[in-house]
């Protein structure tokens, strides 16, 4: 059995040994171009250019709303989906289709494309505190910063105005395990989303789409 300090050598190497690859990938790859994008995107605006498009996998519910998002946590998931660490079909096979330079600037346009934008208003719904008990056993604020829409790193998504059905379904893929086609591998969120009854997380889903928002889906004039 390892002890504590040679697993946390262990965790180190492997680390060190990630941001190694990390970086000689990163010198390949320029800044993203979001006009660069406008040629490449062609696999995104079928579902995520259409204000309530509906998705049927898992669930039928609303693909969802990516302007706005920071270009960090955009191309974290679609890292995340290429690598498989998250389980989806088509979404993988869009990611592990892109390079990385693709991915940079796809997810500069949609950090863009939400720019300039009146946010969504709040629906005006104050949470109950059966909400405000789930919020704070959860801790959400502590990644997703002030009302869900402000988060402490760029690779944490903004969750304030998300679509709520969206929002379960992905909180019920980090509870799912075992699956080859469903599920994603964050152990924070794993963790977290453990928490929770499938109720419990439906209340909380419901709540964030109600939040004031950064988030839009911003139609191409072809889907217009």
């Amino acid at each position: 059995m390892k002890t504590l300090s040679s697993l946390i050598c262990s965790l180190g190497l492997a680390a060190s040994a990630g941001l190694l690859t990390t970086a000689a990938h990163a010198q390949d790859t320029k800044p993203g171009d979001p006009a660069a994008a406008q040629k490449k995107i062609a696999m995104c605006i079928g579902c995520h250019g259409i204000e309530g498009y509906r998705a049927s996998f898992p669930e039928i519910h609303r693909v969802p709303k990516i302007s706005g998002q920071s270009a960090k946590y955009i191309a974290t998931a679609l890292n995340a989906y290429k690598k498989g660490d998250r389980k989806h079909p088509t979404m993988r096979g869009i990611a592990t289709s892109l390079s990385d330079q693709d991915i940079a600037d796809i997810s500069l346009y949609y950090e863009a494309s939400g720019k300039n934008l009146p946010a969504t208003p709040a629906s005006g719904e104050a949470p109950s505190a059966e909400v405000n008990a789930l919020l704070t056993k959860g801790n959400c604020v502590a990644c997703h910063g002030q009302n869900l829409n402000a988060p402490i790193d760029g690779a944490y998504p903004k969750l304030a105005g998300q679509y709520g059905d969206y929002v379960f379904v992905a909180l019920k893929a980090y509870q799912t395990e075992k699956n080859p086609q469903i599920g994603r591998n964050n152990p924070i969120m794993a963790a977290q989303a453990k928490l929770f009854t499938q109720p419990e997380l439906k209340l909380l889903a419901h709540y964030v789409e109600g939040l004031q928002s950064d988030l839009k889906t911003v139609p191409e004039p072809k889907m217009r």
